[in-house]
């Protein structure tokens, strides 16, 4: 049984809501600083998260995408969870291979680490199934780039296939300048003859679109494609963006705002199955959902593709962002 239905009852239920920004005090979205409550406590970070949630659901949001590296993302959700009765139609995912290190600081030298080794899989999963406990209806690798050794190590590969047989559903994030490599290889790895990864995460925005023909062939094999930083990071959804020579012309025509515009250009994509929402306040995700209801032309999503930059030159600017 397919983890997601094949034909969504609604436009909105092709939307996600990831917790990245709303689990911890710090991210790299621009303006993160000024979303968040005053002190950023764990109560009131909670609340906050809370306050989100029950606006995604309320809306029509089914999936929640979260990781062991979002702070307390994981132990909100699960919070919330609880008190809201477990909405049973609500699908979860999760991911492992970041720990988190910055010990509730926005200036810690070391935000996260990474290792996609068989004993952070351990940890990670136990750390996960305590909070989530039965919930976990995916959980996938976190940031795989081609040189990843989970996409080598086959014993680690046996471990994932035993927790799909438990009914959960093994997939990848990727990020990095050379995604479509990671994607395309992940999509050959099998365990007794069976795909291992049935879902894949990745990095598709007009400043980034590179990923596509790989995520193309991903959905053409059957996984599930997830569309993550639509808006780059904040980076398409500023007020100088009003003067665009390319963005501005098409938000007028259209009536949209520039984060919706950017949502659409990755909800019309045919591979994309759900699109994420970032929003770290519900200001932010009643104006991502709007998105919904946008439609480009194909003479618009052309003109779009000449936001494009060299994945090089993203990559390296977003590594360059600022946790605030």
């Amino acid at each position: 049984m397919p983890m997601f239905p094949a034909h969504p009852q609604s436009s909105i239920e092709r939307m996600g809501l990831g917790l990245a920004a709303v689990g911890r005090p710090g991210y790299i979205t621009l303006g993160h600083e000024s979303d968040l409550p005053a002190g950023r406590t764990v109560a009131a970070m909670r609340r906050h998260a809370h306050e989100l949630l029950d606006l995604a659901y309320a809306r029509g949001i089914r999936y929640i995408d979260t990781a062991r590296s979002y702070g307390r993302a994981e132990e909100f959700l699960a919070d919330w969870l609880k008190s809201r009765g477990t909405p049973r139609d609500l699908l979860i995912g999760s991911k492992w291979g970041y720990t988190y290190t910055a010990d509730w600081r926005v200036d810690a030298p070391t935000h996260e680490v990474k290792d996609h080794s068989a004993s952070t899989y351990d940890r990670q999963l136990a750390e996960t199934r305590s909070l989530l406990g039965e919930r976990l209806d995916l959980y996938q690798v976190h940031s795989v780039t081609p040189d990843s050794t989970v996409l080598t190590d086959t014993a680690l590969h046996h471990r994932l296939a035993e927790l799909a047989a438990q009914g959960v559903t093994v997939g990848l994030s990727t990020s990095g300048p050379n995604q479509r490599d990671a994607i395309r290889a992940a999509l050959d790895i099998a365990v007794d003859g069976e795909p291992l990864f049935r879902s894949v995460q990745a990095t598709w925005n007009l400043l980034e679109p590179s990923a596509g023909p790989a995520l193309s062939d991903a959905y053409d094999a059957g996984r599930t494609v997830i569309v993550k930083e639509a808006l780059a990071n904040g980076r398409l959804a500023q007020p100088q963006l009003a003067r665009h020579p390319v963005l501005a012309p098409i938000a007028d025509a259209t009536n949209a705002s520039w984060d919706g515009i950017a949502l659409a250009a990755a909800l019309h994509r045919p591979w994309a199955r759900i699109v994420l929402s970032g929003a770290a306040t519900t200001g932010q995700l009643t104006s991502n959902l709007l998105a919904t209801t946008v439609h480009l032309s194909a003479d618009q999503l052309d003109r779009l593709t000449a936001l494009a930059e060299t994945p090089q030159t993203y990559w390296s600017h977003r590594s360059q962002l600022p946790w605030s």
